[in-house]
């Protein structure tokens, strides 16, 4: 029923404002005979109409004006006070909707500054001008009937603006849940980003060795090339299945088919050398400290900066060695991952060194941006480690990862 009755309003409020008007125009004829007991302001009642009907007249343009229109219509009761007449409910009516809408649509200090001084002299003025009437009748009645509608108009001005403030901070929880929702999803396709060029640059620098080598081998030594054929299937497959698992991660986790093989951490380390052995990479694994348990995030960390720095050293570097070192201290894990050799030309398993230590654009752009080392940089900061990479001294390339051994905050953070 308020919902009809105020979408009423909206669409037909100048016609009630004009029936109001004459309402009030109307109350004023028996409004200026009221307690009237003097003989020549009763004979000029009429003049008390005409007032009253100025001040309804104003009150039409209370919404625009609404500081004018009080002034206006609280010069119209002074005058009538002034004249004699009563201030009754009757005559005091186009003032009571101007003192609303004044409260309603300005702020506290102006409706109550303009309210108390327009009571003040209207109620001083009807005692002066009517002796002989009683306090209630010019000072108490007029001054109740003009201070509930400014505390009604500001009673709706604060509630109207409590409900844009709460409409307000919903938009903006809103807004915030909805940044924040993109945010998620960017990270997500980043991390599914890097498992995919992790998992596929690994497996295909591999299958591109254990290919090249069978093809040198297979004239000489067949037996060899089988074996490494056969390892390079189980490679594939290896493939295969990673794949599956990784892009599984984009499908519902709740499916069916949701993948639930552990992620892959340093514990799969061995295998991961024994597959780039068969590719003719010999991985030298030295592990310093005692070792300790990590968190999830760090385990996978290692394994895939582990799994990409030597997948590097197969595509790029000509050398049949690497070092994989593993030093463990109070609170970090230092990954040192290193070759001796120079790069492999395009011609592919078995060419000559171009030169020692030096490392292709394609292995690390032309200021260390490859996507390679960009996704490694990346999962060392997503665990609040750092990555280091460059030349050594003494031939070859070193990568140099320093990772947190319980980073509890970004887990759980990743993790919530």
């Amino acid at each position: 029923m308020s919902q009809i009755w105020q979408r009423y309003v909206r669409e037909h409020g100048r016609a009630l404002d004009v029936a109001l008007a004459l309402l009030l125009i109307a109350n004023a004829f028996p409004g200026t005979r009221l307690g009237i007991s003097d003989a020549d302001v009763r004979s000029s009642w009429w003049l008390g109409v005409l007032l009253t009907a100025v001040g309804a007249a104003a009150m039409l343009r209370r919404r625009e004006y609404p500081r004018s229109v009080a002034i206006l219509t609280m010069a119209d009761a002074i005058i009538l006070a002034a004249l004699g007449f009563v201030p009754t409910v009757l005559v005091l009516g186009p003032l009571m909707i101007a003192l609303y809408a004044l409260a309603d649509r300005t702020d506290r200090r102006t409706a109550n500054t303009i309210a108390f001084t327009g009571i003040a002299v209207l109620a001083g003025t009807a005692v002066i001008a009517g002796p002989h009437q009683t306090i209630a009748l010019t000072v108490i009645s007029p001054a109740a009937c003009l201070l509930l509608p400014v505390a009604l108009g500001t009673t709706a001005r604060v509630r109207r603006d409590f409900l844009a403030a709460v409409q307000a901070r919903a938009d903006h929880a809103e807004r915030t849940r909805e940044e924040e929702a993109r945010h998620r999803v960017a990270e997500e396709r980043r991390r599914i980003a890097r498992e995919l060029h992790d998992v596929v640059a690994h497996h295909l620098a591999l299958a591109n060795a254990q290919a090249g080598t069978a093809a040198h081998l297979v004239d000489s030594h067949p037996e060899q090339a089988r074996k490494i054929l056969a390892d390079l299937s189980g490679t594939t497959s290896s493939a295969l299945r990673e794949l599956k698992a990784t892009v599984g991660l984009l499908r519902d986790v709740d499916g069916p088919d949701a993948p639930l093989e552990p992620a892959p951490g340093l514990a799969q380390l061995p295998a991961l050398t024994a597959a780039f052995e068969t590719g003719g990479l010999t991985v030298a694994v030295n592990v310093e400290g005692v070792q300790q348990p990590l968190s999830p995030g760090v385990d996978l960390t290692a394994y895939r900066i582990v799994q990409e720095a030597l997948t590097n050293v197969t595509k790029h570097a000509a050398t049949r060695l690497a070092h994989v070192r593993l030093a463990y201290a109070n609170d970090r894990l230092t990954i040192t991952v290193a070759d001796e050799g120079g790069t492999v030309s395009p011609a592919g398993v078995g060419a000559s060194a171009v030169g020692a230590g030096a490392v292709p654009a394609a292995a690390t752009g032309a200021s260390g941006r490859g996507f390679g080392l960009i996704g490694m940089r990346e999962r060392a900061l997503s665990v609040g480690g750092r990555l280091q990479v460059g030349r050594r001294p003494e031939g070859g390339f070193n990568v140099t990862a320093e990772l947190p051994l319980y980073p509890h905050d970004l887990d759980e953070g990743r993790s919530s």
